[in-house]
């Protein structure tokens, strides 16, 4: 494999960034975000009210909340752009073609969930374009056209679920991002990442060989399910590949990847208990539940995000109305005192009364669907947490108020930056960018190294671990960096009737602008009558049986031109 030169050298995008990276040392870093992350903090205060822990009740009504000057907020988008170059240009120097890099170590590593797939390398790609950094970006779509092919011809096991999400969703983000005239990223272009994403794409359809259409967790790259894999997969795998499968047939012309996609993705639907929820594993050679736990937190997750965004994607009333009968029962079952916590699928008994970090993606889900009012206050929750460790860690126990034993690790996840990114583009209010301030002064303070960031072994004592994974990359910094930046280059990326993200925040483009009543926007506020209007046309009836009545409707009408009915 050859290996690139050190990346960012040279050229126009080379001295913009050098303004930033390698000028501030860690200890400068964490200084400037310390200040002002305390500035924040003073704003964020009085914003609370007194749901959230740890926040006195009354401070919400003594003031009304600071706002964030133009250039604070130019500040922390410039510490964020320093943020991904300490990440990157480290990951290039010492871990390069590795998965991840080890920060403290200054070392790479590969992972079990692609074995040396270049993982961090896909992932950095589209942020590359987000900070308008043409010549890297073009330098790495070259060395993946020339040298890309060979890590996917191999017999090494990977997970289906984060090769989709990592490696797939990237060639497919970076091609149509690649092929944009208007973005002029990369004239000249000739559709090398297509290629590679089809090759990958092709491997992974393998593992949806199965009696129910719903994937083995892992698969060979070279020989498809090794002989002995395990048939339980977790719910998340067969529901999170709608976008990418789609839009792989979209551009190869092949239908087997989008037929394979829905086929998994009704395949978990139509095993939803009688009050609505899905366990969160499957045998995916019998169709039964292994696993009971129902909720919004890892394992299940994404299976919701991306019914919603399929329906933006595709316009497919189908997928909305699975997403709002699955909303529906997810508030009604598993939401307690204002949390969400994991309950049994089958009677909706609390199992484990956990918020977990992993749901932190919900308020920002929420704002995608119109639901403004439930995001603002989630959010608000969630928030108080971070509040109370400078972090959030994996389970928080809500009946104990501490961190679950055990659980208290914070892998530098990006899914709260993620729904302040979503709820600021929503509302314009300065208390998102206050709280994506926090954030940045928090992880430049405790998690910030010599080569990188290191992820938070215990958010109470703030002890580190030598891993970095590549979403921080590809989701964190890449949602800090669009909360604050107002430059015309992010205007379409941050344009909800233009892209929406993949789970892995890969930008994805729209092929037209869905309903106004997910465009939430301060010129554009929430309209709830569109979600009523359908709940009482839907009558109780299933989605399903929704699809039943469309279908009807339109063979009745090719049938009355003369046409054939549907198969």
């Amino acid at each position: 494999m050859a290996k690139l030169k050190p990346p960012g050298v040279g050229g126009k995008d080379g001295a913009k960034r050098a303004s930033v990276s390698g000028k501030l040392s860690t200890s400068s870093v964490a200084m400037l975000a310390g200040a002002l992350g305390c500035v924040a903090y003073l704003g964020w205060f009085v914003t609370l009210g007194s749901s959230v822990p740890g926040v006195a009740a009354g401070v919400a009504a003594r003031e009304t909340p600071r706002g964030m000057s133009a250039e604070e907020a130019l500040a922390n988008r410039e510490l964020v752009r320093d943020m991904f170059y300490h990440s990157y240009d480290n990951y290039m120097a010492h871990a390069f073609p590795r998965d991840e890099l080890r920060p403290i170590a200054c070392k790479g590593h590969d992972t079990h969930n692609c074995h040396g797939c270049m993982l961090t390398f896909y992932d950095a790609l589209d942020t590359l374009a987000v900070l308008e950094n043409r010549t890297e970006f073009r330098r790495v779509v070259d060395w993946l056209a020339l040298n890309g092919a060979a890590t996917f011809n191999r017999e090494v096991t990977v997970s289906v679920f984060e090769t989709n999400i990592r490696v797939l969703g990237s060639l497919i983000s970076n091609h149509l991002l690649a092929e944009d005239p208007d973005l002029k990223l990369y004239p000249g272009y000739k559709g090398e990442l297509l290629t590679l994403a089809v090759d990958v794409g092709t491997r992974l359809l393998r593992a949806y060989n199965t009696p129910t259409g719903l994937p083995f967790g892992s698969v060979d790259l070279s020989l498809g399910p090794r002989f002995g894999e395990t048939p339980v997969s977790a719910t998340a795998t067969g529901g999170t590949v709608l976008l990418e499968f789609i839009l792989l047939s979209k551009l190869s012309g092949d239908k087997k990847f989008a037929r394979a996609a829905e086929r998994a993705t009704k395949a978990l639907w139509e095993r939803r208990s009688s009050i609505g929820l899905l366990g969160s594993h499957v045998n995916v050679e019998t169709g039964e539940w292994v696993y009971f736990d129902s909720g919004i937190g890892g394992g299940i997750d994404s299976f919701f995000e991306y019914l919603m965004k399929a329906h933006l994607l595709t316009g497919k009333a189908l997928y909305l109305d699975m997403f709002e009968e699955g909303y529906a029962a997810i508030n009604t079952h598993t939401k307690h005192n204002g949390w969400y916590v994991d309950v049994d699928m089958r009677s909706g008994q609390v199992m484990f009364p956990y918020y977990r970090s992993l749901q932190s993606f919900w308020p920002g889900l929420q704002v995608l669907y119109g639901d403004l009012p439930a995001a603002e206050e989630l959010f608000d929750r969630f928030f108080g947490i971070w509040r109370q460790y400078g972090f959030v860690p994996e389970a928080y126990n809500v009946g104990t108020g501490q961190p679950q034993p055990g659980m208290g690790q914070y892998p530098l996840r990006p899914e709260l930056a993620e729904s302040a990114f979503y709820l600021y583009r929503a509302t314009g209010d300065a208390k998102y960018r206050i709280a994506g301030a926090e954030m940045i002064a928090s992880l430049n303070t405790h998690a910030r190294v010599q080569c990188g960031y290191a992820a938070i072994e215990n958010v109470t004592t703030k002890e580190l671990r030598d891993h970095m994974d590549s979403y921080f990359i590809a989701e964190t910094v890449k949602y800090l960096y669009l909360l604050f930046d107002d430059s015309a280059w992010t205007t379409p990326f941050r344009d909800p009737s233009k892209y929406i993200f993949n789970t892995e925040a890969h930008l994805l483009p729209l092929p037209k602008p869905p309903a106004s009543e997910f465009l939430l926007s301060r010129s554009n506020p929430p309209d709830p009558s569109h979600r009523i209007a359908r709940a009482a046309k839907r009558g109780g009836r299933t989605a399903e049986e929704q699809a039943a009545r469309r279908k009807r409707k339109r063979d009745k009408k090719k049938l009355a031109k003369g046409g054939d009915a549907e198969l």
